[in-house]
């Protein structure tokens, strides 16, 4: 069993704000790779991990939902426009030299997908970033995710936060911003993701797929 060097240390500096999360400051990065070893067979839980601050967080239902539909959406949405698409679902990224890692919600390669095909181990000193990535930011996460993914320069993140979807695409200076239409599709406003997602608890989830299979089939059509 994993265990802290200095779990004094590691007590003091904890934050505990909500009972689903645990933050803990200044642990090294073998600290970080022996949670992910400890908790491998338990992917309910989300650790991150940024340059000694590591954060341990529990998965609510309704972000389980929202990542599963959200990751329908895009699925939908590259059958109907006939786009390649390789998915790695919450798979952990992380980089020691930049000391920092974290797990998606979802991952998807779409542009790139053909460089990850065959992938069985992902390396990101190797292997391309991911062309898109859902983050459901229900529970404020106390380290900064979008900081991770713009060190590992992922290029687009469909951020959902506020009961609202935005598309956060990197831009030439290494920052997020957010943008009405989406980088790997750019003919898909977050508008219209928002208004299906509206659709959850007022309908099930297969039926909003459909919807937005047929309005995609009205914009290629």
């Amino acid at each position: 069993m994993f265990v802290f060097k200095n779990p004094v240390t590691a007590m003091s500096t904890t934050e505990f704000s909500r009972p689903q999360r645990l933050v803990l400051y200044g642990e090294p990065w073998n600290a970080y790779i022996g949670l992910l070893r400890l908790f491998d067979e338990r992917r309910h839980l989300r650790i991150t991990y940024d340059r000694g601050a590591l954060e341990i967080m529990t998965l609510s239902p309704e972000h389980e939902q929202l990542k599963r539909l959200i990751g329908r959406l895009i699925v939908a949405l590259t059958e109907e426009l006939g786009l390649p698409l390789i998915e790695y679902g919450s798979m952990t990224m992380k980089r020691r030299k930049k000391l920092r890692g974290l797990e998606p919600d979802e991952c998807f390669w779409i542009q790139n997908e053909a460089l990850v095909r065959q992938l069985e181990a992902y390396d990101l000193r190797r292997d391309p970033p991911p062309d898109l990535i859902v983050e459901v930011d229900i529970s404020r996460s106390a380290v900064k995710r979008m900081g991770i993914y713009a060190a590992f320069k992922v290029p687009e993140v469909w951020r959902y936060r506020n009961n609202r979807l935005d598309f956060e695409i990197l831009d030439e200076n290494g920052e997020f911003a957010v943008q009405p239409t989406s980088r790997a599709f750019p003919d898909i406003p977050a508008d219209e993701i928002n208004r299906l997602l509206a659709l959850r608890g007022r309908t099930d989830h297969n039926a909003v797929v459909r919807q937005f299979r047929e309005w995609i089939r009205t914009r290629t059509g």
